[in-house]
Parts: C-alpha cells; sequence; structure tokens
C-alpha cells in the first residue's frame, strides 16, 4: 500500500545522518512534534527539500511504526526508513509487497486502540483508521469581529494564500496549500483569523446566547468563536496557565472575553470537557501510542462532575462537548445525566467524525432547562 501523499516527498533529499537520530527518541517516547522541532532549529542551514523530507521521515515512521515493524520485521530506526521509503512510498521504484491483514498491523494502531475502535464503529472502523492516517485540513474561522469569510479569503488571497470555504461551518476557510505560513500573514497578525478545526466550530456555535460561560476555556478557542458572534463570554478553567494564553490570544482577536477566577450563573453553561480526544487523531502522528488507555477508565466520572456544575450554574441551557468518539464519556455521560438531572431535558446530539464529516471527530449533547 503506497500513501500517495509520500510519492511526493523529495526523498532524495532526505539526511538520514539528521533523521535517524530523531527517530531512535521518537520510539523511545518522545513526542514527535518537539523532537522535530528541536531538529530543524539545530539545523537552519537545510533547503526547503531538505527539511520537507527529514520531517516527513520522522511522522512517518512516528505514525506508521506498527506498519514498518510488519513489513521489517525488525524495530530497528534504519530498517523501519527503510520500510518507509520502499513499502509505503514506492521511493526509487519499489513495488508494492504483501499487505497486512489484521486492522492493528495495516493502519499501525497499538492493540488496545485496535479493540476499542472495532467495539465503537463496527464496520466503519477501517474508514475511520483511513481517515486519521492523513493529515487533517488546516481550517481558520474568519473573525466576525473584524471581517467576514469573504474579505478573509481575499486578503489571504493576497498574501499568496489560497483557500476554500468550509462546507457546513459559515465561517470557516480550508487552507489549499499545507505549506502556506499563515502565521507570517499580516491577516494573522491582526487578529483576521484563528486556526480552528470546522468541527470545533460547529460544536461551539451550539453554546451561542447572550451569555455563555465556557467553564473549561483552556487557551480559549471556543471562547473567541463565541465572542465573535456576539454572545458575552465568561471563560473558567482550572489551568491559569491556558487562560493567560486565553488573554493573549483575544487581545490580538479584539474580542471582549471575562477571565473569571471562578464560575458564575449564566444563561448557557459550554463545557468543553476534558477527554481522551480519540477524535483528533489525525492532528498528531504519534498521538495514538501516547494514549494511557488506563486513562479513558477515569474521564466519566470528572465529565460528570462538571456537568453537575453546569447544572447548578445553568440559567437555560448547557452544552457538553468532547472530541472523542468513546461511548462511554459520550452517550453514556449524557444519558447519566439525564437520570440524574430531571431539571434538564436533553434537546439534541451531534455527532461528527472525520471519515464521514470529513471533520476531527466531536460529540455534543444540549440541554434545556425545564
Amino acid at each position: 500500500m503506497a500513501i500517495s501523499r509520500l510519492r511526493v516527498v523529495p526523498w532524495h533529499k532526505l539526511r538520514a545522518d539528521l533523521a535517524l537520530p530523531a527517530i531512535g527518541r521518537v520510539l523511545e517516547g518522545s513526542a514527535a512534534e518537539r523532537v522535530i522541532d528541536r531538529t530543524l532549529r539545530t539545523n537552519r542551514g537545510l533547503s526547503r527539500d531538505e527539511r520537507t523530507a527529514l520531517v516527513e521521515a520522522i511522522f512517518g515512521v512516528a505514525l506508521w511504526r506498527r506498519r514498518l515493524q510488519w513489513h521489517a520485521q525488525s524495530t530497528e530506526p534504519a530498517k523501519l526508513l527503510s520500510s518507509l521509503l520502499e513499502d509505503l512510498a514506492g521511493f526509487g521504484g519499489a513495488k508494492a509487497g504483501p499487505q497486512p491483514t489484521r486492522l492493528a498491523d495495516r493502519w499501525s494502531l497499538p492493540d488496545w486502540l485496535e479493540a476499542h475502535l472495532q467495539a465503537e464503529l463496527g464496520d466503519e472502523a477501517e474508514a475511520f483508521c483511513a481517515a486519521i492516517s492523513e493529515p487533517g485540513p488546516i481550517c481558520l474561522r474568519a473573525n466576525r469581529l473584524l471581517c467576514t469569510r469573504e474579505e478573509l479569503a481575499g486578503r489571504l488571497r493576497l498574501e499568496g494564500i489560497e483557500t476554500l470555504p468550509t462546507s457546513k461551518a459559515p465561517d470557516g476557510l480550508v487552507i489549499q496549500h499545507r505549506g502556506a505560513n499563515i502565521y507570517g500573514s499580516r491577516a494573522w497578525w491582526e487578529g483576521w483569523f484563528e486556526p480552528q478545526d470546522e468541527g470545533s466550530q460547529l460544536v461551539g456555535l451550539l453554546a451561542k446566547d447572550t451569555t455563555t460561560l465556557d467553564l473549561c476555556a483552556g487557551a480559549g478557542g471556543k471562547s473567541l468563536l463565541l465572542a465573535a458572534t456576539g454572545s458575552k463570554v465568561l471563560a473558567y478553567d482550572i489551568d491559569r496557565d491556558r487562560l493567560a494564553r486565553l488573554r493573549v490570544r483575544a487581545k490580538r482577536a479584539h474580542a471582549e472575553v471575562e477571565i473569571l477566577d471562578e464560575p458564575r450563573h449564566a444563561e448557557t453553561i459550554l463545557i468543553d470537557a476534558p477527554c481522551s480526544e480519540l477524535g483528533t487523531l489525525r492532528r498528531g502522528p504519534d498521538m495514538r501510542w501516547r494514549i494511557d488507555p488506563n486513562s479513558l477508565e477515569k474521564l466519566p466520572e470528572i465529565q460528570t462532575n462538571l456537568l453537575a456544575t453546569a447544572a447548578r450554574a445553568a440559567r437555560k441551557r448547557i452544552v457538553y462537548v468532547t472530541c472523542t468518539l468513546n461511548r462511554a464519556e459520550n452517550e453514556k455521560v449524557a444519558e447519566r445525566f439525564d437520570s440524574e438531572h430531571s431539571e434538564f431535558h436533553r434537546t439534541g446530539t451531534l455527532k461528527l467524525f472525520p471519515h464521514r464529516d470529513g471533520t476531527d471527530g466531536f460529540f455534543a449533547a444540549t440541554w434545556e432547562r425545564r
């Protein structure tokens, strides 16, 4: 199975002397993105093609390690890299050999994730695995406080960045060329957009109201979206460092977001809950290998407690969001809230999947106070 995107990488420019030590560190447990960043920073003289080949080599082995081990019958970095070039990229005219029959070998999954996806998705597991094995599109959200989506697209075009409108999110644009330097654009520095997956935009819009408390605001992607749509936004998070980042982002976006020291009553409470993040696996090539499956068991209780907090603070509505496909964190948590909080009734559920919708995977449930 040659991966089409790997066929166009300038492999002839690959610096194996830099790639192999970096791959070794990733296989030992270091995060691939950090290893790449450190490697590029210490080798600033690399050409564009050398950088591209190096990044694709590290990411490629990080993602496909199990598939490559199946082909190479080895865990040595050099042999895994050779298998990436020959068996998946078809470099040098190499012909595809036999294909793995087991899902975990074919799509490079840890055993626990193979079992989990088969249990959760059944016949759709294969399509989901194919979707998370390609990088997700780079999506932007036009900042309605400063521009329309059409105005942003026109301005980015003048800066050499081509986009297309998202199919569902009203303010979204998709970057057409992954190498585009969006963070070097004047539109970015002037606050005209925020990078945000289309699915994240869609679930965030569910919490639009006169006053919305973002109970797990983090660095504020959904808070900024809501502020741009006219909601009065209150933001709270137990991680104060992430809220500090929100202050900086809000200033750049010209957005009014009131950051709280304690949760407060609001018309709508948005819970962008901490979760297993299985819906975002395409965003990190080694993410599937870094998740502790034991952590999944602890999350539903945390999520249930957040919903109980929201029930006390919501004057009118609760919106519960995760970026996972794990039913224990989604449907089961929502059903428990239904049974324990008769003062609310569920008015809707939204599920998004990368293989069905082209977005990251999300679950959202909405309740109204009776």
